[in-house]
């Protein structure tokens, strides 16, 4: 019944959380609304012609018209197929990448000799762009596997998390460690109660610019080559057959996709760490 008691109040306070920030979101709602006007407005009276820019207007219907075919039994979206795919490759290479970045960091901050020796070469990796990656990876895995796609976003989202993760367990406030030693506390007992604790911000932190790095990665490392059913591919086919409309619609499932995937970190954070949320609101 407690352990029932404490999920419910965990909800009740997510989701008070969420009605709290629906004010601070408005003048990011209304900025994106005047700038689509603007975008739909120069688009008619300049007579902008739809291969350089196409109207909002026409991309929402595109997008529209291709979810009314996902949602119509025996019906099939290129788009949305396309979009699905993608979406597990870099929801697969999220998974891979983030969890062996926390499991090195755990061994690199338990190690200082290691971490020492590691972290020069992660930051080198870290600067190397995905289009370096993308043509061995397909040659690793071949272009069709979604292995080789969820091996580039591996990579992309592995270094920060690791970074970052690093950073949270060794930035210990001192005064808490000498009273952790003071009492006899083992190494384990010392990681699990102080430093794991300590580094969950910088996690999250790491976790919700990896939720956008890895929509990015995936798209980007399909241009280079992947099946026929994927965002990348569309857009790069769209485009070169002059449906610029079709290709702004992927653009527009990609954006959502990615703002879906930060949303569920951010509310995972707020699961795990509901202090943090108030110590933000605090401040």
């Amino acid at each position: 019944m407690a352990e029932a008691a404490t999920m419910q109040s965990k909800s009740d306070a997510i989701w008070a959380g969420w009605r709290r920030n629906i004010p601070q979101a408005l003048p990011a709602i209304l900025t994106a609304v005047v700038v689509l006007l603007l975008w739909e407005v120069a688009v008619r009276v300049f007579d902008i012609r739809a291969f350089i820019l196409p109207k909002p207007s026409d991309i929402l219907i595109e997008f529209l018209n291709e979810l009314r075919l996902f949602v119509t039994p025996g019906s099939q979206s290129i788009l949305f197929e396309a979009a699905k795919t993608t979406f597990w490759s870099a929801f697969g290479g999220f998974v891979i990448g983030c969890g062996a970045g926390i499991l090195v960091a755990l061994a690199t901050a338990r190690w200082t000799v290691l971490s020492e020796a590691t972290m020069p070469f992660a930051i080198a990796a870290n600067s190397v762009p995905i289009i370096a990656f993308a043509p061995i990876m397909n040659n690793w895995f071949g272009i069709l596997n979604p292995a080789s796609k969820m091996a580039i976003v591996a990579i992309i989202v592995f270094f920060p998390t690791m970074i970052n993760t690093v950073r949270g367990l060794t930035l210990v406030d001192k005064r808490q460690l000498d009273l952790m030693t003071s009492y006899a506390a083992g190494g384990f007992k010392i990681l699990r109660a102080l430093r794991i604790p300590n580094a969950l911000p910088f996690i999250f932190s790491a976790l919700r610019v990896a939720s956008s790095l890895s929509v990015i990665g995936a798209v980007v490392a399909e241009f280079f080559g992947a099946p026929r059913t994927t965002l990348g591919v569309y857009i790069t086919q769209q485009a070169a057959s002059v449906n610029f409309t079709k290709a702004w619609a992927a653009i527009l499932i990609s954006s959502i996709i990615g703002i879906a995937f930060y949303n569920v970190v951010l509310l995972a954070e707020r699961w795990v760490m509901p202090w943090q949320t108030k110590r933000r609101q605090a401040n």
